[in-house]
């Protein structure tokens, strides 16, 4: 992946979740603290910020840096700017992901079995983002302690890497297939609508906590979007 394509990518996310904050915040105010829309909007702020992201060219005052490095740093900001539980997931998630890259996916194992890293491919960047996205579901998975149907963001982030690895598997173009993992998500984050959650702030409302949309799962989703609006954006 690109300095310029993980730019991009990052400038999009802010953007969406920005768009989206007053949404994900009222999710979480449902079945959690509150102020889940607001702090990440705040961390994806201060990434765009301090990596220099808000030029037009999306370079600004990071433009040295290579993907895995920027994804690395970004999760660092992440990690001491967003609080409670998301900031040290999302910020594990970006840290995996860049280590994924400048390994190749060798030294990134699926810790919990989750999604299986695909293979490094140095002629593509089709495999490279799966690779990322594989590493970054692990981490998160490894430090939440959680798996799909606890009613978290793995709800929607397992459905899309899977589909994104098959994707790739498959052969099929980068647009097409980073659209279908974004709609995988999306379906993935709707399904914890009716589920209780197991993990998290919603956990301990029990079965109280059935009837809401998880806001990871709703962050997380959005978070796939913006890749495939990264790729659509050229």
């Amino acid at each position: 992946m690109s300095a310029s394509w993980v730019r991009t990518w990052l400038r999009a996310c802010a953007a969406l979740v920005h768009e989206r904050s007053a949404w994900l915040t009222e999710l979480d105010a449902a079945i959690g603290d509150g102020d889940h829309g607001i702090n990440l909007d705040r961390g994806f702020a201060l990434v765009v910020a301090r990596l220099g992201l808000d030029g037009e060219d999306g370079a600004g005052g990071a433009p040295d840096l290579p993907g895995d490095a920027l994804l690395r740093e970004a999760g660092r900001v992440i990690l001491g700017s967003v609080g409670g539980a998301s900031g040290a997931l999302y910020g594990r998630a970006l840290q995996r992901a860049g280590a994924a890259l400048a390994d190749g996916g060798a030294a990134v194992p699926a810790e919990h079995d989750r999604v299986v890293v695909v293979p490094a491919d140095p002629g593509g960047e089709a495999p490279a983002v799966a690779r990322a996205l594989g590493a970054a579901v692990d981490g998160i998975a490894a430090l939440g302690r959680s798996a799909p149907g606890d009613k978290t963001m793995l709800d929607a982030l397992v459905p899309a890497a899977v589909s994104l690895r098959a994707s790739v598997v498959a052969g099929q173009e980068l647009g097409v297939a980073l659209d279908l993992a974004a709609d995988a998500a999306e379906r993935g984050a709707e399904a914890t609508i009716p589920l209780v959650a197991r993990r998290g702030r919603a956990s301990y409302l029990g079965e109280r906590s059935a009837g809401h949309l998880d806001p990871g799962a709703a962050s997380s989703a959005l978070l796939v979007r913006a890749l495939a609006v990264t790729w659509s954006r050229g």
